[in-house]
């Protein structure tokens, strides 16, 4: 279904139609071990040269594993609901130009578009992976519009090799008034939707669950619970610019062409990491001057490195003395407020797609010290993520290290040139 080139422009000698984009939180700009093919931190959905839609057409009741089969290897997309071991529901999908599907998941077969992995938080290399994933191979699609706005849904499970999703009979899964049937995936795939879009102004929206056939629920008592939650009719499975996609392992942002417009860009980051070093922040103790090292360096800690005091936002640069407890070896004093508190390196937020203004780097968030602009921040702070199976906490969206303190970040105080 996926090649290279099909994520390319449709017509040869045009601008390509970008649809929009997705972003993995918990990478600065990057996968650890780079960005490679159809897997990487950050991936853009373009109009295909030709329609790759589907959409529902005839449904057969089979009895037998055989008729299932037969019906599956047909060469359409089918998705199958087997009820019991002598009732299979065979719903076959046919070519709908209007629309292009993309797929997100686990695999790295054909049908894939983007792979996603499960994120480590820390920012830590990849191959300290989990061992058992809990990321679906095949775990969602996305469909848009061909034609303007182009509108895109988000659907639970993704078409395999075979152009089948199969729900098995422990599956979550139910005929609707309507005599459809619909169901959820194992570990479900859960959307929130921020209110007032991805802006200095909004706020978080509420987690729901996305069925196979695009209907919202309520979340499931626990992530993989049989009984499904109460159908929300006032809301649709269609992404707006800022929505959040869980997968239960990694979690995407969905960004719109219209709000990246008005989003900063790699060479602002740039422009502004340069404008704070050109103000050379000094160490108030060292008297040194401070520097924020370069994009392509964000994981070396440099010799001019800027570190801070998280408890009171205090910049200094590195040293060794002011610890306080034996037993919480990265606890230290501050030498200006006699505040206690981690004392860690301060890193630039590099994935320009995480912050909602394009505002200084003002604030870092706590504990892991990335640092961005004080709405980015206060935003990020207050967004309750899922982690595994049942639990939320806020995040940072460039390393997805669990937030703490009282407000989940500290405003930066740097001191200037004595001279």
């Amino acid at each position: 279904m996926f090649s290279p080139g099909q994520e390319e422009p449709s017509a040869p000698n045009k601008e390509p139609v970008k649809y929009r984009e997705l972003v993995v939180l918990g990478y600065n700009g990057a996968l650890p071990n780079g960005d490679r093919g159809r897997r990487k931190s950050r991936f853009a959905l373009y109009k295909r040269t030709y329609a790759s839609g589907v959409k529902p057409s005839t449904i057969h009741m089979v009895s037998t594993p055989q008729a299932s089969k037969a019906i599956s290897s047909r060469g359409h997309h089918s998705i199958s609901y087997t009820l019991s071991r002598s009732q299979t529901v065979v719903v076959e999908y046919t070519h709908d130009k209007d629309t292009d599907m993309f797929q997100v998941g686990r695999s790295t077969e054909s049908p894939i578009d983007f792979v996603v992995t499960d994120t480590v938080s820390g920012g830590q290399n990849e191959d300290a992976q989990i061992t058992q994933s809990t990321i679906s191979r095949f775990a969602c699609r996305i469909v848009c519009d061909r034609n303007e706005p182009y509108t895109a849904r988000i659907f639970a499970a993704g078409f395999d090799s075979s152009k089948n999703i199969f729900l098995g009979e422990k599956a979550a899964k139910w005929k609707n008034p309507d005599g459809h049937m619909d169901g959820l995936t194992t570990n479900g795939v859960l959307v929130m939707h921020p209110q007032g879009g991805f802006t200095e102004e909004s706020q978080p929206g509420v987690w729901r669950e996305i069925s196979v056939c695009g209907d919202v629920y309520t979340l499931r008592e626990t992530r993989s619970a049989q009984q499904r939650g109460k159908l929300v009719e006032s809301e649709t499975n269609v992404l707006q610019d800022g929505s959040l996609i869980d997968l239960c392992g990694a979690t995407l942002l969905w960004r719109t062409a219209d709000g990246l417009f008005h989003a900063p860009t790699q060479k602002h980051i740039e422009a502004l990491r340069q404008e704070i070093n050109a103000a050379r922040p000094q160490c108030p103790v060292g008297l040194n001057t401070l520097a924020f090292p370069s994009i392509n360096r964000k994981e070396v800690v440099e010799e001019k490195q800027p570190w801070a005091y998280l408890s009171c936002g205090h910049v200094h640069g590195y040293h060794s003395w002011g610890h306080r407890s034996d037993t919480e070896a990265n606890e230290r004093e501050c030498p200006m407020c006699r505040t206690v508190g981690p004392y860690v390196p301060l890193w630039l937020g590099c994935e320009a797609g995480f912050y909602v203004d394009a505002g200084p780097p003002t604030h870092a968030f706590t504990p892991c010290g990335h640092v961005c602009s004080e709405k980015s921040a206060k935003y990020w702070s207050q967004i309750p993520l899922p982690h595994g199976t049942h639990a939320f906490h806020a995040a940072c969206p460039f390393c997805a290290t669990q937030l703490v303190g009282e407000q989940n970040c500290i405003k930066l105080i740097f001191q200037g040139p004595v001279d």
